[in-house]
């Protein structure tokens, strides 16, 4: 199985090649971004497993960071900061960080907290493991293995956009996708016309789930940020 993939958020050169040498020599996948800016651009992008996260980045402050991937996404987030005072550790956890290491720190203590948030994660991921041939969520069920897709026992006629958009929504049920993230996986790019076909898939992929006004509401819309299915009991 693949390790996860972090997203290392670290202005100092010298300390951010430090963690990449650490992630690259014990097989873990990362990206890199200097600063708050190009964190957030990456996080939106690739939809990282874990983001390691510098404080004191130059152009706005990790706080700010965190606040912003919050507004989407709970992947876990693990500061990485010189600031060692209790309050700059409590304002970044009541931003919505998962931990927090004090520089300087050990290479041996960050693979632990890594190892940490591993387990976290297989956890999450086993007590709603999508990779099963079978999908269901209320009166929608997918049968990955056939290619099908049906809503209270009728097969839904998707086109094959539609279909692909609803197997990513549901392999990351209750799990906000940010539009980049979701042109990505389905086209390969992000182009402002690949964002407009999106709203026009995902419309017309939301009639076919929603077909009269009281039908359970499969996929919420995010506006501006992406889409995300929910759980329907």
């Amino acid at each position: 199985m693949n390790k996860p993939l972090i997203l290392v958020v670290e202005d100092d050169r010298p300390v951010r090649n430090l963690i990449v040498t650490t992630l690259k020599s014990h097989d873990y996948r990362y990206l890199t971004a200097e600063n708050g800016h190009g964190a957030i651009m990456e996080a939106t992008s690739h939809n990282p497993d874990i983001v390691l996260l510098d404080l004191g980045l130059p152009d706005i402050d990790g706080t700010q960071v965190i606040e912003s991937i919050r507004s989407w996404s709970n992947m876990p987030i693990i500061v990485i900061s010189a600031r060692s005072e209790d309050r700059d550790k409590i304002m970044a956890l009541d931003a919505g960080a998962d931990d927090y290491l004090t520089k300087p720190f050990s290479v041996e203590e960050l693979l632990a907290r890594l190892r940490v948030t591993q387990r976290r994660l297989l956890l999450l991921q086993a007590s709603g493991d999508a990779d099963t041939p079978i999908f269901e969520n209320g009166e929608l069920k997918i049968d990955y293995a056939a290619g099908c897709a049906y809503l209270k026992g009728e097969e839904l006629h998707l086109t094959p956009i539609e279909y692909k958009l609803l197997c990513l929504l549901s392999h990351n049920v209750g799990k906000v996708l940010t539009h980049t993230y979701i042109t990505q996986q389905i086209w390969g790019s992000s182009w402002e016309n690949d964002i407009a076909s999106l709203r026009v898939f995902m419309a017309t992929l939301r009639k076919k789930l929603e077909l009269h006004k009281d039908s359970p509401q499969y996929i919420q819309t995010h506006i501006g940020v992406g889409y995300r299915m929910l759980r329907v009991d």
